[in-house]
């Protein structure tokens, strides 16, 4: 009997700037790191603002906090807010991705964030992931009319686990997006949208499946 699979043996996460990934995606990552073989890549290492020096050792801290090592963990040095200037180089970074790892699931952007930045990488991602799924994650402070229609129930573990890694941003300390309250807060709301206690969401911007034997 023949039926339809979705699944995700690799993934890989692409951020435009440190922290992206966490905020979308923490809790996700802490619920199948050593379970599925998982690629971050962060396009910006924000590197050029003397204020976040200490940005690139918080993020390999946060990522290690969800269980995935540095050896797993990219950070690119396209530079913030000219990603428009760079799209072919983005582009032809992604089709590398796309070569060396063929990922199962991309998880990138929303489309309905209006950072520049990020805008450009979920153009580009759906150019080079053309034959892949590829689902969007939000990051509250510059996401609007964000809605998730793809839903994934984790567990008090994994929403703490989450915590913990943003919690390693010394640099963002004090910022209401890192609000363990505004963080729990989303993940029960998108919880209670598919009736789970707690859940990571994403928006559809491509789907991919199989009909197998």
């Amino acid at each position: 009997m023949g039926g339809m699979q979705f699944y995700g043996k690799k993934l890989c996460f692409i951020g435009a700037h440190p922290d992206d990934i966490e905020l979308g995606c923490g809790a996700l990552i802490a619920r199948i790191a050593g379970k599925t073989d998982i690629r971050c890549v962060t396009f910006s290492n924000n590197q050029k603002n003397p204020a976040l020096q200490n940005l690139i050792p918080e993020h390999y801290a946060s990522m290690r906090s969800l269980g995935v090592p540095e050896s797993c963990v990219d950070v690119l040095d396209f530079e913030t807010r000219r990603f428009q200037e760079h799209r072919q180089e983005i582009l032809e970074a992604m089709i590398s991705i796309l070569r060396e790892d063929d990922p199962d699931i991309v998880f990138v952007h929303t489309k309905s964030d209006v950072h520049q930045d990020h805008g450009v990488l979920t153009q580009e991602a759906l150019r080079a992931f053309r034959g892949r799924t590829v689902l969007g994650f939000d990051v509250i402070r510059s996401s609007y009319g964000f809605f998730p229609d793809f839903l994934v129930g984790v567990e008090e573990a994994d929403v703490q686990k989450k915590l913990d890694a943003l919690a390693c941003y010394k640099t963002y300390e004090g910022k209401y997006y890192f609000s363990p309250e505004v963080t729990r807060a989303t993940l029960i709301r998108n919880g209670a949208i598919c009736e789970r206690p707690y859940a990571e969401g994403f928006d559809i911007l491509r789907i991919v499946a199989d009909f197998g034997k």
